[in-house]
């Protein structure tokens, strides 16, 4: 048995359908062709009482009053108020306009006019039917109610909220500046394969493929980073790419399985290099196409004016579990652990957790890293969790790397990048352990060929606009995010 609602959409459909037999009866076609026009942002930038004007776009409302009827057009860059009068209409245009439905795309010509309310408007001498909407709009054009319709149906959120539509304009202007900034630092943009041999360039779960032509089984990309790497040995010095990553891995506020990255390398450079393409180029896109560099993000203030804070992650653990907590051993370790762990409320996942090294991550993880707020470049880390990075010069134990963290969470990590093939070796090993056929040989080979000191860095698009739009999810600003099936 049908549901009430689907009944009730399969009537709206058939009256839609009707309404457009009876249009094409009257020789309006229901699905136009190319329409000269003006934006509706144009025509009101450009207003000039009695102005003759072209315009086109979807019927918003609609309000029938007799001689005179109201329509509001939305045309993607503005909204704009059409007045259908009946001495201004040849009788069957104004006859056909009762045809009209919510969600229709026309046409329009006519002339400027403000109304005693003062609203701008045109008033139509002529119009054309551009496509006919055959499924009734949610709740009159106010949107959709339920948060993961809006998701799977983004044409409808699109066509019926206008903040969202709108921050999808500013993801494309951010990418755009992303790109811009970067050319005028002398960097290259290029292209690096998505279908590879075997994943590289980050710890993560593979997508599988294969080559039908070539007999072989592939990967999805999980980084672009070792054949960015490769470029920088044969003397692209300066480059950057601006894809799509994938990792088959889970699904949260801030993941995706498809996602948007922009990594950079830069010969002769190091972390420091790539810090400073941070504090250039966030502050530039926050006056650029944002407008101020003080954004709204989860009721607090997040402030991109540089210089940021640098710290070292070793201080940061001594701060919240004592001077003394890397001369513990482990068990003294895991007791003040659960101690704090009592007192502030902050639940620790120790199972599982053998080792000094995992549980100071752990404590890392859910304790500090959430209470770096402001701008952070975290710097020092523990070289297990960094193989391709050089070790800092005073201390083997710590690589030569930040990571960005902003409100709580990771924006991006940068480098100096191992550029030692015999020591680079070594760490991919261990990495790999038993399995020495996920170690990238050609990778090593490009290395031996002699790399410069190089720094290099990697930051998640999709995420970077979650900050400067005060997004608190991903699939807020990724316009098809994966979802489960309905």
């Amino acid at each position: 048995m049908a549901e009430k609602g689907q009944v009730q959409d399969s009537e709206y459909r058939q009256q839609r359908v009707e309404s457009m037999k009876a249009l094409a009866a009257m020789g309006y076609e229901p699905y136009g062709r190319k329409y000269d026009h003006e934006d509706l942002k144009a025509v009101r930038e450009g207003f000039e009482e009695g102005k003759a004007v072209r315009v086109a776009g979807r019927l918003m409302t609609i309000r029938r009053m007799g001689k005179m009827n109201f329509c509001t057009m939305n045309d993607g860059t503005d909204r704009f108020q059409l007045i259908f009068r009946r001495d201004e209409l040849s009788e069957q245009a104004f006859a056909a306009f009762k045809l009209l439905n919510l969600g229709d795309i026309i046409g329009a010509e006519g002339s400027l006019f403000t109304t005693q309310k003062g609203e701008k408007s045109v008033v139509v001498k002529e119009w054309t039917m551009l496509a006919k909407a055959l499924e009734q709009p949610p709740e009159k054009f106010h949107g959709l109610a339920d948060q993961e319709e809006r998701y799977r149906r983004r044409y409808v959120d699109l066509m019926t909220n206008d903040e969202t539509r709108e921050r999808f304009f500013l993801r494309s202007r951010l990418i755009m500046e992303i790109r811009q900034y970067l050319w005028s630092k002398g960097f290259v943009e290029v292209e690096t394969p998505i279908l590879q041999d075997q994943a590289g360039g980050a710890a993560a779960k593979p997508f599988y493929s294969r080559f039908n032509a070539l007999d072989k089984e592939c990967v999805m990309r999980i980084a672009p980073e070792l054949f960015l790497k490769r470029l920088v040995v044969g003397g692209m010095n300066k480059v950057f790419e601006l894809g799509k990553d994938f990792r088959n891995e889970g699904i949260d506020r801030t993941h995706n399985p498809e996602f948007t990255v922009c990594e950079i390398y830069e010969a002769y450079g190091d972390r420091t290099s790539m810090e400073a393409i941070m504090e250039g180029l966030l502050p530039h896109l926050c006056d650029k196409v944002i407008g101020k560099r003080q954004i709204g993000y989860g009721g607090e203030t997040i402030d991109f004016t540089p210089p940021y804070r640098r710290v070292a992650y070793r201080d940061l653990v001594k701060g919240l579990m004592g001077d003394d907590w890397f001369s513990l051993d482990f068990a003294t370790q895991l007791e003040r652990a659960k101690a704090k762990s009592a007192e502030t409320g902050v639940n620790l996942e120790l199972d599982g957790v053998e080792t000094e090294l995992m549980l100071t991550h752990e404590v890392y993880d859910k304790m500090v890293e959430r209470t770096l707020r402001q701008p952070t470049f975290v710097t020092r880390l523990p070289h297990e969790f960094v193989p391709l990075a050089k070790a800092c010069p005073d201390d083997p134990s710590l690589v030569d790397v930040f990571e960005f963290v902003v409100a709580g969470k990771e924006l991006c990590p940068g480098y100096t990048e191992q550029n030692n093939p015999i020591e680079q070796r070594k760490a991919l090993e261990n990495q790999a352990g038993e399995d020495t056929e996920k170690i990238d040989e050609d990778f090593i080979s490009a290395l031996e060929c002699g790399m410069p000191p190089t720094g290099g860095l990697g930051f998640g698009v999709d995420r970077l606009v979650m900050f400067l739009t005060g997004c608190d999810s991903i699939r807020d600003v990724v316009l098809f995010p994966q979802m489960k099936r309905a």
